[in-house]
């Protein structure tokens, strides 16, 4: 039952055009308070959790540590070849623009790249938890809580309609660069302490 009195004047206001409506900040609030609780959620987990000092390990490899590392450099390694792919989807290389399969294998590697980074994740916040007793620990506890949430973050950008053109490459750009972080400040440091051991 209407609680509108049919016999009110009504205000007339032009009817916004299908075509040219603007998504307003409203859409982008709920991708930027999801990264946030993604990235609070996980380091207040990492930190108040007993690091159990490992949570898995694969057969072939001489330690966590290697794995961790190795995991980490495939992940790397298919986000630089999605990063090429969005750069060609974006005809930012130089006769590549419009080839067929680009969008499809820039999603692909990057479901690569994120399975590969969840063991990681994983034993990082099982095994060593949120530690800050160095510069490099700290930056990487802090890059992988981000990316996490900046991940989070794109993939619920994905989903929206009309976002600005500029959105996603920055957000896929954030995202990108927290691996980055990641990498060089554990399985960078790894190898050149230990070596390319497996």
């Amino acid at each position: 039952m209407s609680n509108v009195d049919p016999n009110a004047p009504t205000a007339s206001f032009p009817a916004p055009s299908a075509g040219h409506a603007r998504p307003g900040p409203a859409r982008w609030i709920l991708p930027v308070l999801v990264a946030a609780a993604v990235a609070v959620a996980l380091g207040a987990y990492g930190r108040i959790h007993d690091p159990a000092g490992t949570a898995f390990n694969l057969a072939g490899f001489s330690s966590t540590g290697a794995v961790k590392s190795w995991l980490a450099t495939g992940a790397f390694v298919l986000a630089v070849a999605q990063l090429v792919l969005a750069l060609a989807m974006y005809g930012r290389l130089p006769g590549v623009r419009g080839t067929p399969g680009l969008a499809a294998a820039h999603r692909w590697t990057g479901r690569a790249a994120f399975l590969l980074a969840v063991p990681v994740a994983v034993h990082c916040l099982y095994g060593l938890g949120f530690q800050t007793f160095g510069s490099r620990v700290m930056w990487h506890s802090l890059a992988g809580c981000f990316f996490f949430g900046a991940f989070s973050a794109k993939m619920l950008l994905l989903r929206t309609e009309r976002l600005p053109g500029w959105l996603l490459p920055v957000v896929g750009g954030l995202v990108f660069t927290a691996l980055t972080v990641i990498w060089l400040t554990s399985a960078l440091w790894f190898f050149r302490t230990f070596g390319l051991t497996t």
